[in-house]
């Protein structure tokens, strides 16, 4: 099953008119109207509505708001609502209140509070979920599930450390081989029962918060754990939806580069992804790409949801800032740009109380609509509409992969050494920005991808080599393609224990060289890198290349390593496998990526105007569409590389002609 089947790009959002009295509900739907808002997520935090007591449910308020959607012509993705206990049930079991990383059993309060594990809450969750799907399965305004809200947490107490027992006998079969997994002899922690075996936390292998860790296989598997227990929630609650919709396509919103959970896990589970997007303050616009080029990767390239994003700022953050005049439209074809089949708000309506009173809304508390922000949803709601269909289920034809993983994620920052600096995101975002820089439209894929369709594939620190990945990338490497890998790549297995051979251990012979040592310093330490063309800095860690066939292509130039490899370059069958040994600026990430990516002729031909972004999207009838995206505040002047017509405008452009995007611009580009 896939995305909901629709005639434009769901545009819309998170409405609860239930914070309203009805006649609140009038001024709403004449607004949704003048913005061009047809679709509405509903009930996301609604249980203590539907089910005010154990014995009681109440669907009153819900079928009416369901049912006024649907004599307005708008569309409902409804939620399950079951992200935050009703307090009742939390009164009634306290043991379905979380036990935090200290040990601390929590009382009621806030949201994501739940024991995954709990037979109370699951059973409550799924019959809830059931009776949701029971009464509203063929309604008119009924466009897709939406299950719970933001997964993630851990829970500590005893049912959750019986549960992750459990989960190890499954895993493991023998107290042996988890002994042997997590290398118990060191420090006397081998175990002869399974009841010995205690969750991760700061009362047993932690020290100074989560990423201090005796044993990080222990730690590793734990959040393996967590992904599952909470897999397994959102599946009872969609084969409750099944056992009364058989048709009704099901998602959960996830956050994109979110550490807790393996959303590759997930993936098969979800008969679409969606996301909510919400980049750091200032974060270049890749940041927030790499996110949707993730949520894509997870149902193989197919289109997924923007689920949430702001229309003008967050209230979460310490400092939260605005989007300036032209920033939401870029963001939402952003989104679209890279595979987004719907772009939804948070939120509709500002709520009038608790601590998202100030997050940015389509209206205001004062309900207006002659606000900067709701002129600009209006305009860009009217935008989408013109555009129809043109876009949906479109696929991107990327020939670059980059590998990302969350076992990799987790263990490189629950590692003892060589550096707490080094942070997975941040090297993964940076070879990912110098790619989309350069004009490469990149798929980002889980490590037991298929890479047959790659020509190049990017593996930045990637800790742990599993399976027969070294294989696929080396067979990739003899056909022509390219491989880059980076400092703290393979140097462990599937449980973190280090291999027993030369670093990068299997990927040595594909790589060409030989580490004996490495070097790390603090964060302010920047040791100079030669690149040939290009000087460039680098830090943290400092891998001391021996070549065994490759060559080398930068050399560290300070230190008693002065002179010896930073960047290698070996050649093998018809392809090239490239080595960076340490953490190099964004300047030398930008030169060596680029280097690789035009020996496949993969740059493309914006490259050399940074803010201009650009990616490519195939749709069902064959059309290519070339999407342009102007982040700089000033006119892009280019120069047409192809013959298009640009569907937001319908202005024509000749190959050669000059092409200008305004500030912060966006073209939509239909090549002929």
């Amino acid at each position: 099953m896939t995305a909901p089947r629709t005639p434009k790009i769901p545009y819309g959002g998170d409405y609860n008119p239930e914070q309203w009295p009805e006649e609140v509900w009038d001024d709403d739907h004449r607004l949704f109207t003048r913005a061009g808002i047809d679709t509405l997520t509903v009930g996301v935090f609604a249980w203590s509505l539907t089910q005010p007591a154990p014995d009681t449910y109440g669907f009153t308020v819900l079928d009416r708001i369901l049912d006024r959607a649907a004599a307005e012509g708008r569309r409902v993705c409804l939620a399950t609502g079951t992200a935050a206990l009703p307090p009742w049930l939390a009164e009634r079991h306290p043991e379905v209140n979380r036990t935090d990383f200290e040990g601390r059993r929590h009382r009621y309060g806030q949201r994501h509070n739940f024991c995954p594990n709990s037979t109370v809450y699951r059973t409550a969750a799924t019959a809830l979920a059931g009776r949701l799907a029971e009464r509203y399965a063929g309604h008119p305004a009924l466009l897709a599930w939406h299950v719970n809200n933001e997964y993630g947490g851990a829970c500590y107490c005893d049912v959750c450390a019986g549960a992750f027992r459990a989960w190890l006998r499954e895993r493991y079969e023998s107290l042996d081989a988890l002994n042997d997994a997590w290398w118990t002899t060191f420090w006397s922690h081998r175990y002869t029962d399974w009841d010995q075996i205690e969750p991760p936390s700061a009362l047993t292998e932690h020290w100074r918060g989560p990423d201090h860790t005796a044993f990080q296989g222990i730690t590793l598997d734990h959040h393996r754990f967590t992904t599952d227990a909470l897999l397994g929630c959102f599946l009872a609650e969609k084969d409750a939806i099944r056992a009364h919709d058989a048709d009704t396509p099901v998602t959960t919103n996830m956050m994109g580069l979110y550490r807790p959970l393996d959303y590759h896990r997930w993936a098969p589970h979800l008969d679409f992804a969606s996301w909510d997007s919400y980049p750091p303050p200032d974060a270049p616009p890749t940041r927030a790409a790499l996110g949707h080029d993730l949520t894509r990767g997870l149902k193989g390239g197919a289109p997924f949801w923007l689920m949430e994003q702001t229309p003008s700022t967050t209230a979460c953050r310490d400092v939260n800032p605005l989007r300036r005049p032209g920033e939401l439209r870029l963001a939402t074809w952003q989104a679209v740009v890279h595979g987004a089949d719907a772009t939804l708000y948070f939120q509709l309506r500002a709520s009038r109380g608790a601590c998202e009173k100030y997050h940015g809304a389509v209206i205001g508390h004062a309900g207006r609509d002659d606000t900067r922000v709701f002129r600009e949803v209006a305009a860009l709601g009217g935008e989408l509409a013109g555009l129809g269909a043109a876009t949906l289920g479109a696929r991107t034809p990327a020939r670059t992969a980059l590998l990302f993983d969350w076992d990799s994620w987790w263990a490189l920052e629950i590692s003892d050494g060589p550096s707490r600096a080094v942070r997975y995101p941040d090297v993964v975002h940076a070879y990912y920005r110098a790619a989309r820089e350069a004009g490469a439209d990149v798929d980002v894929v889980p490590v037991t991808a298929d890479l047959a369709p790659y020509d190049v594939v990017l593996a930045p620190v990637l800790h742990l080599l599993k399976g027969d990945l070294a294989d696929h990338l080396t067979a990739l490497t003899r056909r022509g393609g390219s491989v880059l890998a980076t400092f703290l790549t393979a140097r462990c297995d599937e449980h973190d224990r280090a291999f027993l051979a030369d670093v990068p251990g299997p990927l040595a012979p594909l790589l060409g060289i030989r580490i004996d040592e490495w070097d790390s310093r603090p964060p302010d330490v920047v040791q100079p890198v030669d690149l040939g063309e290009v000087r460039t800095g680098a830090r943290h860690v400092f891998e001391i290349v021996l070549p065994r066939g490759a060559e080398p292509v930068g050399t560290y130039g300070a230190d008693f390593y002065a002179g010896t490899p930073a960047v290698t370059r070996h050649r093998l069958g018809a392809g090239e496998a490239w080595y960076v040994a340490t953490a190099l600026d964004q300047p030398g990430v930008d030169h060596v990526v680029r280097r690789v990516l035009a020996r496949h002729d993969l740059v493309g031909p914006y490259a050399q105007h940074p803010a201009v972004e650009t990616a490519t999207r195939v749709a069902p009838d064959g059309t290519r569409l070339l999407f342009l995206l102007n982040h700089a505040p000033e006119p892009a002047h280019l120069t047409a590389h192809a013959t298009a017509t640009d569907l937001l405008t319908g202005a024509r452009a000749e190959r050669g002609e000059p092409l200008t995007l305004d500030p912060l611009g966006v073209a939509v580009l239909r090549l002929q």
